[in-house]
């Protein structure tokens, strides 16, 4: 009998611009490694990195205390999280944690949950974070690659991203709010023109065209949004040169990764992804801003590992 799993599940970038809550997809960069055993009474939440350990707070937690109940689960979970994930800075770093609860659970006591259910489960964590669940970086860290969140009722369609879709990512250094993801979500309008909601319309299925087509030039040319971006860039100390440096050393597209400050840039192996990254770097340091860089492609999803 399988006491325990280990789950390695992936960063993620969500919105990709005009894919605002809709739109996600796993980046093989950074995971978080979470181990679930039967153990004891409960729910036990063990960490040395600077998360909250109660259950009830938690994204794990949260996740595991839902399905406990769902599956009448009687035996007490301990979950270890080790967090690999920055929190705070558009990487889904809550998510990554959320996922792998559910995607162990899963495994754990086998199941054999829908991509939507589980789904469902790992939404829920993201209340810890964000204050309501969405399902954009949950859904790409479980499943892996490019997905689509459709929601009343949830739905979400999967696609394999093309080869050579390359990802610069800029992280700069710079201190977030407590709560940062429910903070950049307050400044979002919650009235848009028409024109612009055609715009993003239009630039989200260039997205899902791309996507289905494998062309990775697509994907990137149609990452712009016109409605969200420019209302969190000012959150970003120095987007717009980060932005222009990154289409001018090469880059297809470029927006914020999910809430932010991290900036995405869409590229594939025909370009020099270093020099993009370098371009990005150069864009903070003008700010007075340092920053970590780094290029990615697409994760294919979480790694399991069981245990005795």
């Amino acid at each position: 009998m399988v006491k325990s799993v280990t789950v390695r599940a992936p960063c993620s970038t969500a919105n990709l611009g005009p894919g605002f809550d809709v739109f996600g997809m796993a980046l093989d960069a950074l995971y978080d490694n979470v181990v679930l055993t039967k153990k004891g009474k409960g729910i036990v939440i063990v960490s040395s990195d600077n998360i909250p350990l109660n259950p009830s707070k938690n994204t794990a937690g949260l996740v595991a205390s839902a399905m406990k109940k769902k599956f009448k689960i009687k035996d007490g979970i301990e979950i270890k999280i080790k967090k690999n994930i920055p929190a705070g800075y558009g990487m889904g770093s809550s998510a990554a944690s959320a996922a792998a609860c559910a995607v162990g659970i899963n495994k754990l006591y086998n199941l054999k949950l829908t991509d939507e259910e589980l789904v469902g489960f790992a939404g829920i964590g993201e209340k810890a974070s964000a204050g309501i669940i969405h399902y954009d970086n949950v859904a790409a860290s479980a499943l892996g690659g490019f997905v689509i969140v459709k929601t009343t009722p949830l739905k979400v369609v999967k696609i394999q991203p093309p080869n050579d879709l390359v990802l610069c990512v800029a992280v700069p250094e710079l201190m977030v709010p407590e709560k940062k993801t429910k903070v950049s979500r307050g400044v979002i309008p919650k009235k848009v023109s028409l024109s612009d909601m055609i715009k993003n319309i239009s630039n989200a299925s260039g997205i899902v065209a791309g996507f289905s087509e494998r062309n990775s030039e697509l994907i990137g040319r149609s990452v712009q949004d016109v409605i969200v971006e420019p209302a969190r860039k000012h959150m970003i100390p120095g987007f717009d040169k980060v932005k222009k440096n990154a289409l001018t050393a090469g880059a297809y597209g470029v927006t914020i990764s999910g809430a932010g400050p991290s900036v995405i840039a869409f590229t594939d192996k025909k370009h020099d992804s270093k020099k993009i990254s370098n371009a990005m770097k150069r864009g903070f340091k003008d700010a007075k801003k340092e920053s970590n860089v780094f290029v990615c492609k697409p994760s294919k999803g979480p790694i399991i590992k069981k245990g005795k």
